[in-house]
């Protein structure tokens, strides 16, 4: 028997707005699978879309937004921890959660999935092993093992430098887990035409601007958030600052930005069929039914 339903898909593929509907009509709340979703005052660049969770008249509950200021720092860790709350509370109420969002990595992670996320930032080690070739990264790797050595990811520089930093914390320390509570998750995802997405993706890049998005990166500046952090979140956040800083020409960040998104999306999507081949099953529906379609389609397989 489930107890969490899981909506996730590309950008632009309507995750927000079939959860706000699907929550109304199941009378639960959503909790956001979004990394940058819980930062407060970016809310175009980030996509949060408030005004979907209005269901006639009906604001529908949310967890996971807007609860840290922009600039502070969000670990997968404390979101896994963040997320039992959310999930504890809501499922104590007899509600069944709707976890949305298009972060594969926190997708997984609710799901309980990397529990070595625990393991706490070394910043020190990592600034010392930063200008170290992949070759010596790798030797440094083998040189110690714990029980994460088997599972650890060496595809780039920047997972061999946590790998290491996992492995050498757990030479001297325990790695602290919380107990999970037990999940169930139906994983629905929704599927777009690849040529249906780029239209989405290009629109939907135009409306933001036409609703202040750049206005919305100034004042971010403004408050006194460096451009530096607001280039590390990504996406509209770097482009917009690098425009903004006299870096690039309106008509330039634009193009990239759109051509980033498009990018992004094709990860997000690589990511999910990588979820499927460890061993997580995502239901994939067409994500240009009708919102009333789709509800039908979930019950249905909810209810199997």
């Amino acid at each position: 028997m489930y107890n969490l339903l899981v909506i996730l898909g590309p950008t632009a593929s309507g995750k927000t707005r079939l959860a706000a509907e699907l929550a109304h009509a199941w009378q639960t709340e959503v909790i956001s699978a979004d990394s940058r979703q819980v930062y407060r005052g970016m809310d175009i660049g980030t996509g949060k879309d408030l005004g979907d969770y209005v269901i006639q008249g009906q604001t529908i509950p949310t967890h996971l937004i807007n609860i840290h200021e922009a600039g502070e720092q969000y670990s997968l860790h404390a979101f896994q921890n963040d997320f039992q709350e959310a999930f504890s509370a809501i499922s104590t109420k007899g509600k069944a959660p709707i976890l949305a969002g298009g972060t594969g990595l926190y997708i997984e992670a609710a799901l309980g999935q990397f529990e070595y996320a625990a393991v706490p930032v070394n910043e020190t080690l990592r600034n010392e092993l930063e200008e170290k070739s992949k070759e010596e990264l790798l030797a440094l790797f083998q040189e110690s093992s714990s029980s994460f050595t088997e599972l650890a990811d060496l595809s780039t520089k920047k997972r061999l430098i946590r790998a290491i930093e996992i492995n050498r914390y757990l030479a001297t320390n325990s790695l602290e887990t919380r107990e999970m509570l037990p999940i169930q998750a139906l994983v629905i995802g929704l599927l777009l035409p690849l040529e249906e997405r780029r239209k989405r993706i290009t629109e939907r890049l135009h409306q933001r601007f036409q609703h202040g998005m750049l206005e919305e990166v100034q004042s971010l500046l403004d408050q006194g958030i460096s451009a530096e952090k607001l280039i590390h979140y990504g996406l509209e956040y770097k482009f917009i600052t690098q425009h903004l800083q006299g870096e690039l020409a309106y008509e330039e960040m634009l193009e990239k930005l759109n051509i980033a998104i498009h990018q992004f999306a094709k990860r997000q999507m690589t990511y999910f069929r990588h979820m499927e081949g460890k061993g997580i099953p995502i239901q994939w529906l067409d994500a240009q039914l009708s919102i009333t379609e789709l509800i039908e389609q979930i019950q249905i397989l909810w209810n199997q």
